[in-house]
């Protein structure tokens, strides 16, 4: 099943919705009108209904994903001047809300260029799947801007303080390779496997008991602020509902039957 988009393409199949950035000419920038159709593309995996389990993000062409198009007329006052704290407020920031709070795994698959509010759309994924070829870059100094995206909160807890603020500063490239040995992504492949590496790993989530997968993507985000107190008060929440589930049962079932399970998400 295919949607009709203008900047980005929208397929789904067998649970997984394929969302890529298509804009190839511009290497993927992103612009306040790809932002919405991104936003009406998060609602139908929202939308349980409509039986995606699992979202793969990726780019068409050379790069994932150059950054914000700083060209984008929607970024701008009627007086011609920018107010790019305006298109955060607006379009950028309550679109990362919303993929941080999906029901469904995220698996990005970084093909090339991944850069500005790009690589925080790819750091976005809960499996991180980079080409060979791709590279990860803070941009935003480079232009007299600061970090965005949820970047300046997610990197100090990726890789540390001093990584951190390294990459922010000096704005220099990061290759894949380089990223994995930092902890910043899970994998690295050749660049002809991305996408098969990514679809197998996308296939696989969206098999599995994806209600509580959900549950272990909202766990795992609170963990980096909770006391040990207070996760362990989640873990017993969400393992109570974990046991109320229909995968639970069919996952207690399989395992004493000695035979593989068939989760159906609910």
């Amino acid at each position: 099943m295919a949607h009709a988009f203008e900047k980005i393409t929208v397929t789904i199949e067998d649970g997984v919705m394929v969302i890529a950035f298509n804009d190839p000419a511009a290497m993927n920038a992103v612009t306040t009108s790809m932002v919405r159709e991104l936003g009406a593309a998060i609602a139908i995996v929202e939308d349980a209904a409509q039986g995606v389990r699992a979202l793969v993000i990726t780019g068409t062409g050379r790069g994932f994903c150059a950054g914000a198009n700083l060209s984008d007329p929607g970024a701008l006052l009627g007086d011609g001047v920018p107010d790019v704290g305006r298109v955060l407020e607006e379009f950028y920031n309550p679109l990362f809300k919303r993929l941080r709070d999906l029901r469904v795994p995220i698996v990005t698959a970084v093909n090339g260029a991944a850069a500005g509010v790009g690589m925080s759309f790819a750091l976005m994924g809960d499996m991180v799947i980079a080409a060979k070829s791709a590279s990860f870059l803070q941009a935003f100094a480079k232009i007299g801007l600061v970090p965005d995206g949820g970047s300046s909160w997610l990197l100090p807890r990726l890789v540390g303080r001093a990584r951190a603020i390294e990459l922010a500063l000096m704005a220099e490239k990061l290759p894949a390779e380089k990223a994995l040995e930092w902890g910043l992504i899970n994998r690295v492949v050749e660049d002809a496997d991305l996408m098969p590496t990514a679809m197998e790993i996308a296939g696989r989530l969206a098999k599995g008991p994806t209600k509580t997968l959900g549950m272990i993507r909202k766990m795992m985000q609170a963990s980096l602020e909770s006391s040990y107190d207070q996760q362990l008060d989640l873990e017993r929440q969400l393992q109570r509902a974990a046991g109320q589930t229909a995968d639970f049962q069919e996952g207690v079932a399989a395992f004493l039957q000695k035979r593989p399970a068939h989760f159906a998400g609910k």
